[in-house]
């Protein structure tokens, strides 16, 4: 008996209607990539160990997907460490490929390697799938695809603010509600410094960026934990308590950092990217988060995050700036900022509110019933001037039974079904029927391509 065909775990097929609404996604992503001048790249799905290891981290060097060498791989390789299953050294010698873990370190690699056929600042976009061998749950997979989009080689905040207005033109174009939540780095910083713990920054920000899912209370106890006084706590609240409108906000965010040169810079950074955003006008809702820490070894400046609005779901977008993206390959000194879109909970969010557009999941505008041989001849040479029209058009294959190819047409969502019978041959017309409507229409090829093409 044959074994029952299966996939991997944390791995997904998807059918024709799934595709659909997911290039649907990747389509707008892309059509909004490239009104604001990105250009894209691609980079292979496998990369030499040597340049993904050690960028991610002891978790995420774990994470990575290791590709054994090809041929007789333990030729050559020391026996004693397969008898002693000394993993950490036995996996070098046997794999000296993985799977891309993102598309970051690789367009990093990039960057370095093409440095002499690129132009600075270099905008790019990328589309494409990444791997990590985690544990699979729900909506956590080991394969999943990431929509990166960087502008490298320029310290400008304006590049902020168009990644800003990207972003709303993005999710206005999908018809999600977005609230985009800013902080930056340099603020992160500096209220450490203003509370007396400059030393305790990566501990701070942990337990703050708990505060939406743990609570205020919660994060002061964890902050305890982890060493800081009473005081220092007691001094960070009026930070974690500002209110009032976002102006508002970012003035008593200035004043209590007033004696921070480093959260100083920060403040200001927010004002320009903020100030710069709302004057070109944000359809989005823009907010001030100064728990919001998103990677904060990676980030040195400005941080972003975008949450759906209307469903309770983690982030869907996030990125922010970052310096000397290279210097782990050898070319200090690049500094950039970059934004990724979450297809994956894009595609759950759209699913959720219902927000596709009707003919999402319809790839073909009109099928042509099949009457017989004759008929089926002058079906294809009208298909034929559909298609160079650019109007999708099909032909039924068989002459089956009516019932039969008008199912076809209504699984398949295909809004308009022609007929070519006896009579249709006779007058050399082509009857249409609207199959949302019912409506049925005798029209001739010319005016066939007029109804079809809009």
């Amino acid at each position: 008996m044959a074994q029952k065909p299966s996939i991997p775990k944390g791995t997904r097929d998807f059918t024709p209607a799934e595709m659909a609404r997911r290039n649907y996604i990747f389509d707008t992503i892309r059509d909004v990539f490239r009104l604001f001048g990105f250009r894209p790249i691609e980079t292979p799905a496998m990369e030499n160990l040597s340049t993904l290891m050690g960028k991610y981290g002891e978790e995420g060097d774990k994470l990575l997907f290791r590709i054994l060498n090809s041929g007789e791989y333990l030729r050559g390789v020391d026996r004693t460490l397969v008898e002693n299953e000394d993993y950490a050294h036995l996996t070098p010698a046997i794999s000296e490929k993985g799977l891309r873990y993102d598309l970051t370190v690789p367009f990093a690699r990039f960057v370095v390697q093409h440095r002499n056929e690129i132009q600075f600042p270099f905008k790019r976009y990328q589309i494409q799938p990444v791997w990590r061998a985690d544990r699979p749950q729900k909506g956590r997979y080991r394969e999943f695809y990431q929509c990166d989009a960087d502008v490298v080689g320029s310290d400008s905040l304006l590049n902020e603010v168009e990644l800003l207005q990207m972003i709303d033109e993005v999710f206005a174009r999908l018809g999600i509600n977005i609230v985009i939540k800013l902080n930056n780095r340099k603020v992160l910083a500096g209220i450490a410094e203003y509370i007396g713990h400059p030393d305790k920054l990566v501990d701070i920000t942990v337990a703050i960026d708990k505060i939406d899912k743990i609570g205020l209370e919660n994060v002061n106890a964890e902050l305890a934990s982890r060493g800081l006084s009473a005081e220092a706590i007691e001094k960070l609240q009026p930070v974690l308590e500002i209110s009032g409108t976002l102006s508002e906000r970012l003035g008593k965010l200035e004043s209590l950092l007033k004696d921070s040169e480093t959260g100083s810079m920060g403040v200001s950074e927010l004002y320009e990217v903020i100030g710069k955003t709302e004057a070109l006008g944000l359809r989005a809702v823009l907010d001030l988060d100064v728990s919001l820490a998103r990677g904060l070894n990676y980030y040195t400046g400005t941080i972003i995050e975008v949450k759906a609005a209307d469903v309770a779901i983690g982030s869907i977008t996030g990125g922010g700036r970052y310096d000397n993206l290279t210097g782990v390959f050898g070319m200090p000194g690049v500094s950039g900022v970059g934004i990724s879109f979450g297809a994956d909970r894009i595609y759950d969010v759209l699913n959720t509110l219902d927000l596709y557009p009707a003919d999402t999941t319809a790839s073909t505008r009109v099928m042509f019933t099949n009457f017989g041989p004759a008929e089926a001849e002058a079906s294809l040479k009208i298909i034929k001037t559909l298609r160079s029209h650019g109007i999708s058009a099909e032909l039924y294959p068989e002459s089956s039974k009516m019932k039969k190819q008008m199912g076809y047409a209504n699984d398949c969502n295909i809004p308009f079904v022609a007929m070519i019978g006896e009579s249709e041959l006779a007058d050399g017309t082509v009857s249409l029927k609207d199959m949302t409507t019912g409506e049925q229409l005798k029209l001739t090829p010319d005016a066939l391509i007029g109804h079809l093409d809009f």
